[in-house]
């Protein structure tokens, strides 16, 4: 399950490795609560816990970080997923 460690906040970004065969996406987990974010366009694919005010703070991060996360994703689901 690799991490995204390059971007700063109380969120943990994260892939599953069976995840490579859908669209590109993000996990993001703080304490009990998780949320995935399609990234292209970012959009919110699932939500379980986060408030209406948290996921948009979360979208902002994503779309501010989408370069570093995307990269992450090609490096480890190949360039053509």
């Amino acid at each position: 399950m690799p991490t995204i460690r390059e971007i700063p906040g109380p969120y943990r970004l994260f892939f599953f490795s069976f995840d490579c065969g859908e669209p590109k996406h993000v996990h993001v987990q703080r304490e009990r609560k998780v949320c995935k974010f399609w990234m292209e366009p970012v959009t919110l694919a699932s939500n379980h816990g986060f408030s209406p005010v948290e996921l948009n703070a979360v979208r902002q991060l994503l779309e501010t970080n989408r370069s570093k996360i995307m990269e992450a994703w090609n490096e480890h689901c190949g360039v053509n997923r």
